[in-house]
């Protein structure tokens, strides 16, 4: 016995080996969410914990070992084909690091990288895993459709064929039992039904079996179909299908080949006559399975008591929620009686020999009723001495149990009370040969089921023994075959005559594709054999597929596509290529592929592609792929265009930090690396909620009001989308300082970013505090490069009101304040403690103060040019004073446009440009996002 404490107060395991006598506790260092024993070795555990990480035990959950991070939940699987070989491979879906979701195995007790098995190509959809006997099952959604791909006995992956236009939302495995797949498909213009299909031994080709059946929303969001599996006989089916708004019951012995209505019973409870004709009266079943082990869903059946039904429903023109009563059966759904008015819990004990019921209700009770005649007759029996409000009920596990745990409370203050139940003393023999009769299965009179007269062992109903051990069918004996033990193949619709003929999508002559000539292909009859149908004879003959030999065809319908249906690639990697041909012969005919690179291949046979052909492009952009398959009869080619792209990494917005208003202003999207194939640039400008995409890295605007405005970049390469935001200052007036620093300073200097804009707001605060400017009229911009400089701006600062506008004469007089008080040495900040830093004025930029149209006076234009002279003067003068490089500072951030992302302006505007990354605005507004520049000898990992 293992119990779990409550993970709120502790995480342990409380282990018992002699029957709940004593308990050991094992502490745990995660928190367990759900376990799964595996069905043969009672020791081994698979433990999954609330951090998604998945843990194994061979020890009982004495000791774990951590398999995998990231599993997905209920995603996991023990391996359990019908062979038993590898019983410790564990199946599961985990997370990758980029956020995919992957089909792994690997061995219970070494799941290390090294080991672990990828058997489905490439990533899947999230929780789609599922692990089903001999099949594996897994969904991969592109072009918005998914797609399901089915592996049988571990073989590789093929993808489930539907009928064409069948265009699934939703599957659903419902039975995977006798090497055949039962699936749930809800198609397109399917809301709250689903359509049943049954597949071929491979799970590959599947044919519909039973069209709107009722589906609904369990508790926790899921998906609950009304499809009921009966237990003990093979290939029998309850189902409530929706027809014009009503929704009926119906029963099928062969797995969906025929379908029939439920005959009510004749009589009621009190043996009164019931008048219910089909097919417009009948009985209707609720056939809801509880997912809560301590509890009955509204049906039930046993392997071990083959022929017994219980379940909860209704007679009438439809299922209904009212006036439920419960019914049984005990010939498998053929007739059925009324047994009460009311709903009850239904419990199977001694193979069905003893039918043990609880009534489902809120009060407390202390009754029982018994049953020893398969629900004929029942006794009412006390279970307690005081009333219980009944929680749950569990049978003990074992076929020839005669146990029963009922647990509750007495009050809704109390404790669980558990009360357990034998029925042995009941009984005072065991069942003797005599005791039992022969019964054969059969639906409506006809004995032949699935192939096969079946005749099973019953206890008769008079007798009250306790039964032994289940023996199963007692014989099996193979009828001949008729037409009733085929379904019609793929491609192929049931007409009203019972015919299978093609479907108008479905073209019977289009030769399977792996055919070749000299081979041979199995010819459809429009009719395959029921799988698990024992028939022999009769008609099977006519109704099998015929082997033919492979015709020679010209080669038509050739397609080339990328393994993973994408038409992007990275550059450096590996591309595989596909060529696929709806009619002709591959193996025979010659592959020609040009890969659009200036490199082509040729194949003689399809056995060197049957991988796929793979290339890698060593340079980015888009080439035209052709293929060419032609033999003695004909040709064909195909076309298909790949973008080449190299993983986008940065992006970089560089701009000027001032512009004047109604003037250009150039914005250039910097990437790194600086090649990576086809690239679009979708622009946002100031409160514009309208982009403006372009195919060009590179844009320019103008902006009419003052004030700061932003722009914003996205750059789109293949996946990746990429981001980045400038802001920039709009005035009609402005001057611009250069500004040099004492040599020192370039010893600190590492040229990076972050230290240019902690220089910038150290020597803006030196500024301020020597001049007493207010610090809104102030940007400053450490350059990039050596020797170190930087660049002043002094701004006309407006209040929000619009008043107090500073005019041009404003901005000189600051000008000037500020020159003199730097050629004082008045402006200077302490690096580190015993390095002072002096800043200087290198030289005066002449801005623009009016706007430069021939309206202007000519006054204006020797005002101008009056201030273009004197700091040209003031510059020629301080050059000779003062040996400071970096002159060409313009010419030379022009050359390191790439490195620095700079993007300088005319000479006729005068206007510096200095890269967005270093602006440091009053407002702070601006954020630094990233810069790109190059370090050392770093590579552009695209060239």
């Amino acid at each position: 016995i293992m119990l779990l404490t409550d993970p709120e107060v502790e995480s342990s395991l409380l282990i018992s080996s002699d029957e709940g006598a004593t308990y050991q506790k094992y502490r745990l260092n995660f928190y367990i969410h759900s376990l799964l024993f595996h069905p043969k070795q009672e020791d081994w555990i698979l433990a999954y914990s609330q951090d998604q990480k998945l843990f194994s035990s061979v020890e009982f959950g004495r000791r774990w070992l951590l398999l995998h991070e990231g599993v997905a939940p209920n995603r996991f699987y023990w391996s359990m084909m019908g062979s038993g070989r590898e019983p410790d491979l564990v199946h599961l879906e985990a997370k990758t690091v980029n956020g995919h979701a992957q089909y792994i195995t690997c061995k219970m007790q070494n799941c290390s990288e090294a080991t672990r098995s990828k058997p489905f190509p490439g990533y899947i959809d999230h929780n789609s895993l599922i692990v089903q006997d001999d099949y594996v099952f897994v969904q991969l959604t592109s072009g918005g459709r998914p797609h399901y791909y089915v592996s049988y006995r571990r073989n590789a992956f093929a993808q489930m064929k539907l009928p064409k236009y069948s265009l699934p939302k939703d599957m659903h495995v419902i039975s995977t039992d006798e090497n055949q797949v039962f699936a749930a498909v809800q198609e397109w213009n399917q809301n709250d039904t689903y359509n049943l299909y049954i597949s071929d031994t491979r799970g590959v080709y599947f044919t519909l079996a039973l069209e709107n059946v009722k589906s609904s929303q369990g508790l926790e969001g899921n998906v609950m179909i009304d499809l009921y599996e009966v237990a003990g006989i093979k290939g029998m089916f309850l189902a409530n299908k929706k027809i014009d708004n009503q929704v009926k019951t119906f029963i099928t012995y062969n797995k969906g080949r025929d379908w029939s209505l439920l005959q009510a019973p004749d009589t009621d409870l009190r043996g009164n006559p019931v008048h219910c004709l089909l097919p417009y009266c009948s009985l209707h079943l609720h056939l809801k399975v509880s997912e809560n082990p301590y509890t009955s869903g509204n049906i039930a059946s046993r392997d071990t008591a083959p022929s017994i039904i219980v379940a909860s429903g209704n007679i009438g023109t439809e299922l209904s929620d009212d006036d439920i009563s419960m019914f049984v059966s005990s010939d498998a759904g053929n007739t059925w009686r009324q047994i009460f008015e009311e709903e009850h819990s239904v419990l199977y004990l001694d193979q069905g020999g003893v039918l043990v019921a609880m009534k489902h209700t809120s009060l407390p009770i202390r009754h029982l009723w018994l049953s020893f005649d398969e629900g004929r007759s029942w006794s009412k029996y006390s279970f307690t001495s005081l009333p219980l409000f009944v929680d749950g009920v569990l049978g003990e596990p074992g076929e020839e149990t005669l146990i029963m745990t009922v647990f509750g409370h007495f009050s809704h203050r109390s404790e669980w009370q558990l009360v357990k139940v034998d029925y042995k003393s009941i009984f005072d023999r065991r069942c003797a040969e005599e005791d039992y009769r022969p019964w054969q299965l059969h639906s409506q009179g006809e004995a032949c089921i699935m192939g096969a007269k079946r005749i099973y062992k019953k206890r008769k109903s008079e007798k009250k023994c306790m039964q032994g051990k289940y023996a199963g069918a007692m014989t099996s004996e193979p009828c001949v075959c008729t037409e009733a033990d085929f379904d019609c193949d793929y491609g192929y619709e049931r007409h009203s005559n019972g015919q299978c003929l093609p479907a108008f999508w479905y073209n019977p002559s289009s030769l399977s594709k792996d055919c070749s000539l000299g081979q041979s292909y199995l010819n459809s009859t429009g009719y395959r054999k029921v799988v698990s149908n024992n028939c022999t004879d009769g008609v099977r003959e006519r109704y099998t597929a015929k082997p033919q030999q492979c015709p020679g065809k010209a080669p038509q319908g050739l397609r080339i596509i990328t393994s993973d249906g994408k038409l992007t690639a990275e550059q450096g990697h590996n591309v595989t290529f596909l060529v696929q041909l709806e009619e002709g012969d591959l193996q025979r005919s010659l592959i020609q592929v040009d890969f659009g690179d200036g490199i082509a291949v040729s194949y003689a046979n399809l056995s060197s592609t049957e991988d796929g052909i793979k290339h890698v492009y060593q340079n980015v952009g888009i080439f035209r792929v052709t293929a060419l398959v032609e033999n003695s009869l004909g040709s064909d080619n195909a076309v298909l265009y790949l973008h080449v792209t190299c993983p986008l990494e940065h992006v970089h917005l560089s701009l000027p930090f001032v512009t004047t208003k109604n003037k250009e202003v150039n914005a250039t999207a910097v990437l790194w690396p600086s090649q990576v194939g086809t690239l679009t640039f979708v622009w946002w400008f100031g409160n514009n909620t309208e982009p403006l995409i372009t195919l060009e890295g590179s844009i320019t605007f103008t902006f009419s009001v003052e004030g700061m405005n932003t722009i914003t970049v996205q750059v789109s390469a293949g996946n990746t989308i990429l981001q980045d935001t400038k802001t920039i200052a709009v005035y009609e007036q402005f001057q611009s300082l250069r500004l040099s620093f004492s040599p020192n300073l370039d010893d600190y200097n590492p040229d990076i970013p972050e230290w240019r804009r902690d220089i910038s707001r150290v020597v803006k605060k030196a500024l301020v505090e020597a001049t007493g400017i207010a610090s809104k009229h102030i940007l400053v911009a450490v350059l990039p490069g050596l020797p170190s400089s930087a660049e002043l701006f002094i701004l006309p600062y407006q209040d929000t009101t619009g008043e107090n506008k500073r005019t041009a004469a404003d901005l000189e007089q600051i000008s000037e304040t500020l020159i003199q008080k730097l050629n004082q040495n008045l402006v200077h900040f302490e690096l580190k403690p015993g390095v002072r830093i002096l800043v200087h004025a290198a030289h005066l930029t002449a801005a623009p103060l009016v706007d430069l149209t021939p309206s202007h006076s000519g006054s204006a234009m020797l005002m101008l040019l009056s201030v273009v002279f004197v700091g040209l003067a003031v510059f020629v003068i301080y050059k000779f004073k003062r040996k400071i490089p970096g002159l060409n500072i313009y010419a030379q951030m022009q050359n390191e446009k790439d490195q620095e992302m700079v993007s300088p302006v005319s000479q006729r505007e005068s206007i510096p440009n200095v890269p967005q990354s270093e602006l440091m605005s009053p407002e702070q507004l601006v954020d630094e996002k990233l810069e790109v520049q190059p370090i050392g000898t770093v590579q552009d990992p695209c060239k």
